[in-house]
């Protein structure tokens, strides 16, 4: 199952406050008339080590001729299509109403879990009161107050066992072991080499990695999607997709083999464009979360805008592999000179994360395509690498011997020891006497380092220091 959570409602029961409450900061609007939401919003949520999207939807009306709850109503549709898990609040203060009755025949309707949130039980009265929506069918039912807090524990641990979402990666101190002083670090490092042989035996053997192709509406990923698989289509076999309309292909040629992960399939038929907009980001979200690269599309014309730097910060803090393609370059007027300026301007917004590969392709003339194919593999690849903890020593601990850790306060950090932890990107553990006085810009030379030595090239890093 994925990570995405949709909050969904009639008009003014309070899905905004309850979303400002999980995420953890007043990101929505929030005011007491309905139809105040109308931009969707996203956020995510950390419970007990592990982490899931959310949506905040408009009020949901059945009928109504005013053009912006037409729009929210097309909104509604599409989160309850493609969420995992919905959350249907509704208001103890006012009961059942008529319309809270119809959104519970077509949540039904949608065969996806779903979750009564009773909202404003602030009292023990409102708890008794509550039980009266047991008549809308679902059999689980929560009782909360959006405002205070309470009850959404027990509503965020039911929502963790239903996703079951990934651990957030983060040091084992009971795997780490113990060093004091000048102790033999070479003998440390090569007992460490072992565990690293056996993490790499762990690794499955048949593994296939999923390439995800995100980005904004209207930049060419159907055109770049096609021109990868189009050239000989019995190179590929097509797998069933999921309950959404995202289709997984297998690509098997050329050397590579992967899922290709279409999240392309959006038309401008006669829905607002709000809506598509809405649309794609979802589908990018649930792409995101689930792939091994995300192959991130721009147009050329128009260059990285918000949701562009959205999806490469979701990327990112998702550990994914990161490609970036601009894509109709066949658009622009160039020189020898044009590529290097533009990718230079694309890097300067990443900072500081930059070390990402940048193409210029063309989907229609088919200009560079199955370079983008070998640079997504090579970025796997990277994402994969496991360095031996006795070289990773051996080059790092000299680099930090010739520019140490600067001095904070009178006090110097003396770094001992590096390894790599498990997991399923890369993340360093740097073992050090006084590893709150590590400054934010010496953990960047430290990454800087590692990939000069060991080619992490379009990879996030995390850098822990480590008291031992």
């Amino acid at each position: 199952m994925g990570n995405m959570v949709a909050i969904v409602g009639r008009p003014n029961v309070g899905k905004s406050t309850l979303f400002n409450r999980l995420v953890g900061r007043r990101k929505a609007i929030v005011d007491d008339f309905s139809g105040v939401t109308r931009d969707r919003h996203y956020g995510e949520v950390e419970w007990c080590g592990r982490r899931f999207n959310i949506v905040d939807t408009g009020g949901f009306v059945s009928n109504s001729n005013d053009v912006f709850e037409a729009a929210i109503r097309d909104q509604v549709n599409i989160a309850i299509k493609e969420a995992d898990l919905l959350l249907f609040m509704v208001d103890v203060a006012t009961g059942i109403t008529d319309l809270d009755s119809q959104f519970a025949k077509l949540l039904r309707k949608s065969n996806k879990p779903v979750y009564l949130v009773v909202n404003k039980v602030d009292n023990s009265q409102r708890i008794y009161e509550a039980s009266e929506f047991y008549k809308l069918g679902f059999d689980s039912l929560y009782s909360l107050s959006s405002v205070s807090g309470s009850g959404t524990g027990e509503l965020l641990d039911d929502i963790m066992d239903k996703l079951k979402p990934e651990l957030i990666d983060e040091p084992n101190e009971d795997n780490d072991q113990d060093f004091e002083g000048d102790a033999d670090e070479d003998n440390f490092a090569a007992e460490y080499d072992e565990h690293d042989d056996l993490i790499e035996k762990e690794e499955p053997v048949n593994f296939i990695p999923r390439v995800a192709i995100v980005g904004r509406p209207n930049v060419g990923k159907s055109s770049l999607v096609n021109a990868l698989l189009g050239e000989d289509r019995n190179i590929v076999t097509e797998i069933a997709g999921t309950t959404r309309d995202t289709i997984d292909t297998l690509y098997n040629a050329y050397g590579h083999k992967f899922f290709l992960v279409d999240t392309a399939g959006i038309r401008k038929k006669s829905k607002v464009r709000e809506d598509i907009e809405f649309y794609s980001v979802m589908r990018s979200i649930n792409a995101l979360e689930n792939c091994d690269v995300a192959v991130l599309v721009i147009d050329a014309t128009i260059g990285l805008d918000s949701q562009d730097m959205n999806l490469i910060h979701l990327a990112v803090k998702n550990s994914k592999g990161l490609v970036i393609v601009v894509n109709k370059w066949d658009l622009i007027e160039k020189d020898h000179k044009t590529a290097k300026v533009y990718e230079d301007a694309i890097k300067e917004k990443l900072k500081p994360f930059n070390d990402v590969p940048v193409l210029f392709t063309s989907a229609v003339e088919k200009q560079r395509i199955h370079k983008l194919v070998d640079v997504a593999m090579t970025v796997n690849a990277s994402r994969r690498r496991r360095i031996k903890t006795h070289k990773l020593n051996e080059v790092m601990l000299e680099l930090i011997e010739n520019y140490p850790p600067p001095s904070t306060k009178g006090k110097y950090v003396k770094i001992k020891f590096v390894m790599q932890l498990p997991g399923r990107s890369p993340k360093f553990a740097f073992f050090c006497n006084l590893p709150q006085y590590v400054t934010e810009s010496y953990k960047r030379y430290l990454e800087n380092k590692i990939r000069e030595n060991f080619d992490f090239h379009g990879v996030p890093m995390v850098i822990y220091m480590r008291k031992k």
